[in-house]
C-alpha cells in the first residue's frame, strides 16, 4: 500500500484571529507581511505561535493593497513590484530571525499569486526576489504554472501547491470568488477533493472534467468560514485514510 505524506498550509496574520487554533494542527503557515494585511504585531504573534508548535513559517507577500485585501491586480512597474515584495519578505524575515526561527518558504497572495501563474513578467519579478535571499527558500506555486517553470529554470526550489477549499477550472485556474461555487465549505466534499489530488493526481473541475495536477502542499484559507473546524475534520479523515501530515 502506498504511503502518502503531505503538508497542510494556511494563510494567517490576516486579522481573523484564529492563529492559536490553526497553527497547532497545520504543518506550515503563510504569514501576511503588510501588503494586503498584517503589521509588526500580527507578524510577531504568528511567528511566535509557529515556533511554539513547530509549524513551518512562510512569507505571504501581495500587491500593496489593503483596501481590496490583495485580491485585485494593482498596475505597477516591475521595479516597484520587486521592491514591494522584497520589503515584505525582509520585514517578516527580520522578525523570524529575532524570534530565533527559520523562514521556510514564500507564497504569494491573492491576485499576485493568480497573475504570476499565467503572466511571465509578474512571475519573473517574484523569482528574481527569491534569488536575492541567501538562505534557500522554497516557493509555493501551482502545478503547470508559468511561475513554476520560470522558477525551475532559475534553480529556485518549488513546492507544488493546490487548494483544499477552492474549486478549479479546466485550465487549473481557481474559480472566481465572485461565483457562488468558488469555495468548498463542506468537510466531506473537501476530503474527496483533496484525496483525489493526493492519490490519483487528478482534480475534478467545476465542469466535471478531471485534470492532472500535482501537489505536495494543500492550502485551507484561514479566512474561510469555520476554517478551524474544516481543517480539523479534514486532517482526521486524511489520517484515517493513511495519509500523513508533516
Amino acid at each position: 500500500m502506498d504511503v502518502f505524506t503531505i503538508d497542510i498550509n494556511a494563510d494567517v496574520g490576516e486579522g481573523v484571529g484564529n492563529e492559536s487554533e490553526l497553527l497547532p494542527i497545520i504543518s506550515s503557515c503563510n504569514i501576511a507581511c503588510g501588503g494586503h494585511a498584517g503589521d509588526e504585531r500580527s507578524m510577531r504573534e504568528a511567528v511566535q505561535l509557529a515556533i511554539k508548535y513547530n509549524t513551518k513559517i512562510g512569507a505571504h507577500p501581495s500587491f500593496p493593497d489593503t483596501e481590496n485585501f490583495g485580491r485585485s491586480i494593482v498596475e505597477m512597474s516591475c521595479t516597484s513590484l520587486y521592491q514591494s515584495i522584497k520589503q515584505q519578505i525582509e520585514r517578516l524575515k527580520r522578525i523570524v530571525r529575532e524570534e530565533q526561527g527559520l523562514l521556510h518558504h514564500v507564497k504569494p497572495h491573492g491576485a499576485l499569486y493568480n497573475l504570476a501563474a499565467k503572466d511571465k513578467s509578474t512571475a519573473e519579478v517574484i523569482v528574481e526576489v527569491m534569488k536575492r535571499f541567501h538562505q534557500p527558500l522554497k516557493l509555493y506555486v501551482p502545478y503547470g504554472s508559468v511561475i513554476a517553470k520560470i522558477a525551475q529554470k532559475e534553480d529556485v526550489e518549488i513546492t507544488y501547491e493546490a487548494f483544499a477549499d477552492r474549486n478549479y477550472n479546466e485550465d487549473l485556474s481557481l474559480v472566481s470568488r465572485k461565483q457562488s461555487d468558488a469555495l468548498i465549505t463542506n468537510s466531506d466534499a473537501m476530503y474527496a477533493h483533496i484525496y483525489n489530488m493526493i492519490v490519483h493526481q487528478k482534480v475534478k473541475t467545476i465542469s466535471g472534467a478531471e485534470v492532472e495536477v500535482k501537489a505536495q502542499t494543500f492550502c485551507v484559507h484561514g479566512d474561510t468560514p469555520n476554517s478551524v473546524k474544516l481543517v480539523s475534520e479534514l486532517i482526521q479523515k486524511l489520517n484515517a485514510s493513511g495519509i500523513r501530515i508533516q
